[in-house]
C-alpha cells in the first residue's frame, strides 16, 4: 500500500535491472528463456551474471566458472558481450532521463532517480515506478524491480527485497519497522571484516546497531565508520541523487588460462592491460591521481598495491611504469599467479602540468594520441607495443573482462 510523501519529503527510486547480463542473452537468444543460464565463459573465468533458473542451484556472480559448472551441469554457459550490455543500458537510461533530469547511474544495470519534482506532472512514486518498468519491458524486453523510499539507502534496500520484477515502497513512517529487523550487513560499508568486529560486540541486526550508543560504535569501527554506520542504521541519509556521475574508477583484469611465474610474461600482461584501460582513461578525457595493481595467486589469496601520484597522468608509459615498480616491489619470487589486474582511480578531468627543467617539447601524452588515432582507425591491434606483438598469435589467456566504477 502507497502513502503519499508529505510536502518537501523526497522520492527516490532504485532501479535495478534483473539478472540483466543474463536477461539480455534470454531476450537476444528466445531459445535460452525458460533454461538456467549463466553469463561467464572459459574453465577458469568467473560468473558475471546468472538468471533466476541458474541461481536454484546456487549459482552466483563472482563464482568461478568451473564450480558454476559443477554445480548445474546443464545449465547454458553464454560468452559475456559487454559491447552489447552498453548498448541496452543506453536505451534504458534514455528511458529513466525522459521521467526525471536527476539520474545517477550506479552501473550499466542501476540508477538512482530522484522524481519529487516530477510528482506533480507524473504522478505518485509508485505511479513513476510502474510505469518505468513497462516502458522498459517494452523497449529492451527486460524486467527490473524498483525501491521507493526518501533515500538513497532505503530505496536500494527495498529494490533488493523485491527481486525479480517488482515494487516495494518503504514511505518515511515505515522506514525503522523495515530496517531494524534486517542483519548488519544489510547496511553499505560493512562487509565481512566489519560484519566480524559487529558480531564480536553481539550486535547482529540493525536495531542492535542503532541501540548502541554512538560514541561505542565510534571506538569500535573508528570516528568515519563508526558515525555513518550509526546514522545508516537510523534510516539517516542526507546524500543527493548526482547526474552524471563520473566513473570512480577504470580498471582492466586477466585470468590466466593457465597459472604463470615467468615475471617477464606478467609484465608483459600488466602493460597489455594499461594500455586497455588507459586507452579508456583518455577516451573519457579522465587522468588518474591513484594507480593499483591486483594479484591473485594459485591458491586464489589476492594482494594489492596502489600509489597515489602529486599530479593525475594518462600517459600509457606512464601508468605502466607505475604498475611495473608496484608489481617488482612484492618481490614474489616466481610465485605461480591465476590473475593480474589494473585500476586508475581517483579521476579528474583535468591535470595540472607542471614544467620541468629540459622536458621535451613532445612527450608520452603526444605519442599515446597518435596511437588512438591510429587504433581508431585502422583496429585495436594496429598498432601495439613491440613486446606484445610475439603474443598476438596465440594468446593462451581467457578474458576476465572489464569493469568500471568498481
Amino acid at each position: 500500500m502507497s502513502t503519499e510523501p508529505t510536502e518537501g519529503t523526497a522520492t527516490i527510486l532504485h532501479v535495478d535491472m534483473d539478472a540483466f547480463y543474463a536477461s539480455v542473452a534470454e531476450r537476444d537468444d528466445p531459445s535460452l528463456r525458460g533454461k538456467a543460464v549463466v553469463v561467464g565463459a572459459g574453465a577458469r573465468g568467473v560468473v558475471l551474471s546468472a538468471n533466476y533458473a541458474a541461481r536454484k542451484y546456487g549459482i552466483r556472480a563472482a563464482m568461478p566458472v568451473g564450480r558454476a559448472k559443477r554445480m548445474a551441469p546443464h545449465a547454458i554457459f553464454v560468452t559475456p558481450d559487454h559491447q552489447r550490455y552498453s548498448e541496452v543500458s543506453a536505451k534504458v537510461m534514455e528511458i529513466f532521463d525522459s521521467f526525471t533530469p536527476l539520474v545517477e547511474p550506479i552501473s550499466l544495470d542501476e540508477a538512482f532517480l530522484d522524481v519529487t519534482g516530477a510528482r506533480k506532472l507524473l504522478g505518485t512514486g509508485r505511479e513513476i515506478a510502474v510505469e518505468i518498468r513497462r516502458q522498459v519491458e517494452a523497449s529492451e524486453g527486460i524486467t527490473c524491480s524498483v525501491g521507493i523510499a526518501p533515500s538513497k539507502f532505503i530505496a536500494k534496500l527495498a529494490s533488493g527485497h523485491c527481486k525479480p520484477n517488482g515494487i516495494l515502497e518503504i514511505p518515511a513512517d515505515r522506514i525503522l519497522n523495515f530496517l531494524h529487523p534486517l542483519p548488519v550487513n544489510a547496511i553499505w560499508g560493512v562487509g565481512p571484516k566489519t560484519a566480524e568486529t559487529l558480531e564480536r560486540l553481539g550486535l547482529r541486526t540493525v536495531a542492535d546497531i542503532a541501540n548502541l550508543p554512538r560514541a561505542t560504535l565510534i571506538r569500535a569501527l573508528g570516528q568515519a565508520s563508526g558515525a555513518s554506520l550509526y546514522e545508516l542504521a537510523w534510516g539517516r541519509d542526507y546524500r543527493d541523487v548526482t547526474p552524471n556521475e563520473p566513473d570512480k574508477s577504470i580498471s582492466a583484469a586477466e585470468t590466466f588460462a593457465q597459472d604463470i611465474d615467468d615475471p617477464e610474461e606478467i609484465l608483459q600482461e600488466f602493460l597489455r592491460l594499461t594500455e586497455k584501460a588507459a586507452a579508456r582513461l583518455r577516451e573519457n578525457n579522465y587522468y588518474a591521481k591513484t594507480i593499483s595493481i591486483k594479484v591473485r595467486f594459485a591458491d586464489f589469496s589476492t594482494i594489492s598495491r596502489s600509489k597515489t601520484l602529486p599530479l593525475p597522468i594518462d600517459s600509457t608509459h606512464d601508468i605502466y611504469e607505475i604498475a611495473k615498480s608496484l608489481y617488482l616491489a612484492l618481490n614474489l619470487d616466481r610465485a605461480r599467479l591465476r590473475l593480474v589486474g589494473i585500476s586508475l582511480d581517483n579521476l579528474s578531468e583535468a591535470a595540472p602540468e607542471q614544467l620541468l627543467l629540459g622536458a621535451r617539447e613532445k612527450g608520452w601524452r603526444e605519442a599515446d594520441t597518435a596511437i588512438d588515432r591510429a587504433k581508431l582507425r585502422f583496429g585495436g591491434g594496429s598498432v601495439r607495443p613491440g613486446r606484445l606483438i610475439k603474443k598476438s598469435s596465440a594468446d593462451p589467456k581467457a578474458p576476465e573482462g572489464e569493469k568500471s566504477s568498481e
